[in-house]
């Protein structure tokens, strides 16, 4: 048995490898679907798929397999998790959509002295619930597997 299987230790790192995992298959779909490459991606928020959701969820399930999903550990990393996935597909790109409406409107106001505008807000700021169900699949299946694989 691996010194890291069944400690704290594998939850957070299993965590922060999915966190990079998702933000490199991101950056990855992003590259494909463009054509362009933009390293920018890979510290970005919002996109396919959900980082925040593969983390939250990664820690999740991995505090279920080694406390337990009966667990009251695994009763709060679970609630946490669901009110973030819920904060990334609802309020965050609820913001977004309003820094778009904004953006759109600062351009049609301006459009004689488009210096005076300044920086454009950031767009893409949350996920849809597909790229959030996404995310969290992927934490919850590299978790797993990370899981078994360290057992053995």
């Amino acid at each position: 048995m691996n010194t890291i299987a069944g400690t704290g230790y594998e939850v957070f790192l299993v965590a922060l490898f999915c966190a990079c995992l998702a933000q490199v298959v991101k950056f990855s779909l992003f590259t494909i679907g463009s054509g362009k490459i933009n390293f920018k991606i890979l510290t970005t928020t919002g996109g396919m798929p959900s980082a925040h959701s593969a983390v939250v969820m990664s820690l999740a399930t991995g505090v279920g397999l080694i406390d337990g999903f009966q667990s009251t550990l695994f009763a709060v990393t679970l609630g946490f998790a669901l009110i973030i996935m819920y904060d990334a597909a609802g309020l965050r790109r609820a913001a977004g959509k309003t820094a778009a409406s904004l953006n759109r409107l600062m351009e049609n106001f301006y459009e004689h002295n488009v210096e005076a505008i300044g920086p454009k807000l950031k767009e893409l700021l949350g996920h849809t619930p597909v790229e959030v169900l996404v995310g969290a699949a992927l934490g919850v299946i590299v978790t797993y597997a990370i899981h078994i694989y360290l057992l053995t």
